[in-house]
């Protein structure tokens, strides 16, 4: 009685096929780099909720160093560039490998309500420590930055966590749901991925204008916000 050959490995088009969208700039990027890490992880059999944990380690590390070396680099003691540069490729890895956690668990069948605790949690606390990294840029180059105006931009940034964890399940919505390029285009201004290049290029290239970041996420998050606001209590009046 001859043994039944063992199934295939999944590749790595195999996991991308199971990601959960996250706007075009994270489908074309940080999605196709996790299927590759899905494809590691899958050989060394590791759960999913280590990339998850992997992930929240990366970009927890690459957060605390540039809160540790601001004022040494806006002082000129520590050379901003490689060090802000470096902090880029790490919170985008760490991106990847939150990609990839939900790809590995839909794709071995691993996924759990604790599973997606988790990952929630990872991100919130990854996206304070990186909202804390960039405002200690902004107020170690310009320390004159208004508090309000930090307070507004941490507040803010989380709107689009918050409004992400709100659109899963039978609530899903989208305020503007055509798929077309040129609102995928627009939409990049909500697109993680998309986001943490913009900042971190910032950071890496001008560092002192990273206060001007500041303004412009606040006025983008902050309008987002609003127009949400208006559109569920719209919504919740017609029904």
């Amino acid at each position: 009685m001859t043994t039944p050959p063992a199934p295939a490995a999944p590749k790595a088009a195999d996991f991308l096929a199971r990601h959960r969208g996250g706007g075009l700039f994270t489908e074309t990027v940080n999605q196709r780099i996790g299927s590759y890490c899905c494809v590691v992880a899958y050989r060394f059999g590791l759960a999913p909720t280590v990339l998850t944990v992997a992930n929240l380690g990366l970009g927890l590390a690459a957060s605390v160093t540039v809160v540790a070396l601001a004022g040494a680099m806006a002082g000129g003691s520590v050379p901003a560039g490689p060090v802000l540069g470096l902090a880029l490729l790490a919170w985008h890895l760490a991106y990847s490998l939150d990609c990839a956690d939900g790809q590995l668990a839909r794709v071995t069948g691993r996924a759990s309500p604790a599973g997606g605790r988790v990952d929630v949690l990872a991100d919130v606390a990854q996206q304070i420590a990186l909202v804390a990294a960039v405002s200690t840029v902004a107020t170690a180059y310009e320390p004159d930055t208004p508090t309000w105006l930090v307070a507004s931009f941490v507040g803010t940034w989380m709107v689009n966590l918050v409004t992400s964890v709100l659109q899963q399940g039978a609530a899903a919505s989208s305020l503007v749901t055509s798929s077309s390029l040129p609102i995928r285009l627009v939409k990049l201004i909500r697109d993680y991925g998309a986001v943490v290049t913009a900042v971190g290029l910032v950071l890496a290239l001008a560092p002192q204008l990273t206060v001007w970041l500041l303004a412009a996420f606040t006025l983008v998050n902050g309008g987002f916000l609003v127009v949400s606001i208006a559109a569920a209590a719209r919504a919740s009046l017609r029904a």
